[in-house]
């Protein structure tokens, strides 16, 4: 940052960073305890700055995102090990080879939906590795569009897709706050068929529009039948463990141009639930004043 673009009268911290290479080498400087706090990654990694490293991960991207402008998202979950319709001979169960034709869908709606957008509003966002979230970024790319990869380090884990728009391509280390990241811009979440990672990213923002954390999204399932294969959606109404009207927060898809239907005509798009159904009133007793006031309950 340009001196007359600062807001401090100070010296700035990059300033002296680099001044800090330049002293002669002693036995002082070259102890650990000499070096800047906001260089030293052996003290950053420390135990007790894992609340710095958390803020630290939610602040690098949402900084990085406002200033490329993006206003909104649509998230786009999905399973890693899909392979696309030319490779499915490469899968290693018959089902992922059937499942395949999703690539091709996911690709599709990227595609359709970055076509409508203007690069700040409905931008496409994967986790930025293979599989379905490859064609996501991929189909953003086919509309000649940016989209985001939110990548995470795992053990098993190759360099992010070559589609992700490289200034919007990020790196987590806290599962936690990538799921954030996922929700915080979304106006819309699609959910391919996939593994445990995408059943997580799944109930967690089912959890939080079912309770009224989060505004209602649309929210697509594509492939009814492998959602209804793995999960009974009814018995869960049915035992009462969910209400029957929890059911209406999600819908079940099959192709792009389906899903980009049921996205614009979302009924109660924007709203948050007042009230669970199916829980008991939390209202207050009548001459009893709520704890929260008159202000909006939120995450803030």
């Amino acid at each position: 940052m340009k001196d007359d673009h600062r807001r401090h009268p100070f010296r700035d911290s990059s300033e002296d960073r680099k001044e800090a290479q330049q002293v002669p080498d002693t036995p002082q400087t070259r102890s650990p305890a000499y070096t800047l706090a906001f260089v030293d990654e052996d003290f950053l990694c420390r135990d007790e700055l894992r609340p710095v490293r958390l803020q630290l991960e939610l602040l690098k991207p949402e900084l990085i995102l406002d200033e490329q402008g993006i206003q909104s998202t649509v998230v786009m979950f999905g399973g890693a090990r899909i392979p696309a319709p030319v490779e499915k001979h490469t899968a290693r169960t018959e089902t992922l080879a059937e499942l395949s034709k999703y690539y091709d869908e996911a690709r599709e709606f990227a595609r359709l939906l970055t076509l409508k957008g203007d690069s700040t509003e409905n931008v496409v966002v994967t986790g930025g590795g293979p599989g379905v979230m490859e064609a996501g970024n991929r189909g953003a790319v086919d509309a000649g569009g940016k989209s985001i990869g939110l990548n995470i380090v795992l053990p098993h884990e190759q360099a992010p897709n070559e589609f992700v728009t490289p200034e919007l391509c990020f790196n987590f280390h806290y599962f936690a706050i990538r799921k954030m990241h996922f929700l915080m811009r979304a106006k819309a979440i699609t959910v391919f068929p996939g593994g445990f990672g995408t059943l997580d990213e799944t109930f967690e923002a089912l959890t939080l529009i079912q309770t009224g954390r989060m505004k209602k999204v649309p929210f697509l399932l594509f492939g009814r039948a492998f959602w209804e294969k793995i999960i009974n959606w009814e018995a869960l109404s049915d035992a009462g463990t969910i209400s029957p009207a929890d059911l209406e927060l999600f819908k079940f898809v099959e192709t792009a141009e389906e899903a980009l239907h049921e996205m614009e005509n979302w009924e109660g798009a924007g709203e948050k639930r007042e009230k669970i159904p199916g829980r008991p009133d939390t209202d207050p007793p009548a001459g009893v004043e709520s704890p929260y006031g008159e202000s909006e309950r939120d995450d803030d």
